[in-house]
């Protein structure tokens, strides 16, 4: 059992890089996809993910694999996608849904046009998938500082996140914070993107986000609880990706994301407002 489950992480530094970097991604990104998901803004972080690319392409064109230099310039272009697309949805008849999507598809396609114009195909598939293990000291307090941002940003405007995910149209109605608290929300959304970008890339760093926060929605219905068991998810998924990622020799970020897809399925059947406890037991005491 040792050598199983502590022995990768007390004898090499980097898997506790990388277990340190991952459990405080999923304490910072988890809540945030749970309201994400209440506000049935979902594909919203898959959109500000791949909008980070621009920005992070010309980082890595001008300064090569910096993270200083990619995380400025993944930040400034993902809040120009989350910010843009929010202020077209709210100003005029667009939805918001269409204008993260036309945002979304300029970034990708700006920022692996960037990127093809220096580096390599190794490069580009180490922006968009991240290395996880390769976490250094300058990664993991980029991810710490963003984390203590999030859980403070979480704990001042707690209250009118719940109350815009219940009845966005009802707090503007009564409050003048609902833009506001939405445009913060944006910001944090971009913010955890960046950090999950230096572990896992674009494309997987929202899964980390989304899926322990769609598999929590099935167990309890309280926005607090469902943001604690979305970081209990988000931890077991980062352990376990990690270890089989070491043991089986296979890539740590898409075992970490595959981790967290288990615990969702899991939680779709057997969840108490799963499939099994909602649709068959319920079927079987009305059909008695």
């Amino acid at each position: 059992m040792y050598e199983f489950f502590i022995a990768p992480f007390a004898e090499f530094g980097f898997m506790q890089r990388a277990l340190f970097g991952s459990l405080l991604l999923s304490l910072s990104a988890c809540p945030v996809g749970v309201f994400l998901m209440l506000r049935r803004m979902s594909l919203t972080g898959d959109a500000v993910a791949h909008g980070i690319l621009p920005g992070a392409a010309v980082a890595y064109l001008m300064f090569g694999l910096e993270i200083v230099p990619m995380t400025i310039g993944g930040l400034i272009a993902g809040l120009v996608v989350a910010l843009g697309a929010g202020a077209v949805a709210r100003f005029t008849l667009q939805k918001e849904d269409a204008s993260l999507a036309a945002f979304y598809l300029i970034s990708l396609a700006l920022g692996v046009l960037v990127i093809s114009i220096r580096g390599s195909s190794v490069d580009l598939m180490q922006v968009l998938f991240g290395t996880v293990l390769a976490l250094d000291s300058s990664a993991l307090i980029l991810i710490a500082s963003i984390c203590v941002i999030t859980l403070v940003s979480l704990t001042i405007f707690w209250r009118g996140l719940v109350a815009e995910c219940l009845d966005p149209l009802f707090l503007r109605s009564v409050s003048r914070i609902g833009t506001p608290v939405h445009f913060a929300f944006l910001t944090l959304t971009v913010l955890n993107l960046v950090a999950g970008f230096q572990a896992l890339g674009t494309l997987l760093s929202v899964g980390l986000m989304m899926l322990p926060a769609a598999g929590a929605r099935f167990w309890v219905n309280r926005v607090s609880a469902m943001s604690a068991l979305a970081v209990l998810f988000g931890f077991a998924s980062c352990v376990t990706g990690l270890l089989v990622s070491y043991h089986a020799a296979l890539p740590s970020g898409p075992s970490i994301i595959l981790a967290a897809g288990v615990i969702y399925i899991a939680s779709v059947f057997c969840g108490t407002r799963g499939l099994i406890r909602t649709h068959f037991i319920t079927h079987r005491h009305r059909t008695a």
